[in-house]
């Protein structure tokens, strides 16, 4: 089995579906936050001098590698195209993310814990393992392509 059958298999799981959605939305978001500004966020400068200050460096391109990891991998897992990858991705962004800013401040979000960090962190990983589910690209386009064999 080649490494594009791996990435893209998946089948019509409809429970993926919506976390896919509502995950990509908000990793869809949070990128957004931090390339362009929307949303209320800090954007490439803001959140590059952010990370530098946590020791995250060089911080300008830690954002833009977050904020992409983050927009991008949004965009695909609502689409569904390449889920495992973008989540490979996500799921280390966010452990990143716990290790280097939440993880000091306990459990609870209230307090910016790691709470919520790791909700998106396995909800990645569940993703990643399942694939894309129903109605997604990668069903779409490679079944088809497989079916044309």
């Amino acid at each position: 089995m080649s490494l594009i059958n791996i990435l893209t298999k998946t089948d019509n799981y409809y429970h993926l579906l919506i976390l896919r959605i509502v995950i990509g939305a908000v990793f869809f978001a949070h990128g957004g936050q931090k390339l362009f500004s929307w949303f209320n966020g800090w954007g490439l400068e803001g959140t590059g001098n952010w990370m530098a200050s946590i020791g995250l460096q060089p911080g300008y391109y830690m954002a833009i590698l977050a904020g992409s990891v983050e927009f991008f991998g949004g965009i695909f897992l609502i689409i569904g195209l390449m889920a495992r990858l973008s989540c490979l991705f996500l799921t280390v962004t966010m452990a990143v993310a716990i290790l280097y800013v939440h993880l000091q401040n306990g459990f609870f979000s209230y307090n910016n814990g790691y709470e919520y960090a790791m909700v998106l962190l396995f909800s990645s990983v569940t993703i990643f393992l399942g694939g894309s589910g129903a109605f997604s690209l990668d069903k779409l386009i490679f079944d088809n392509r497989k079916n044309d064999k």
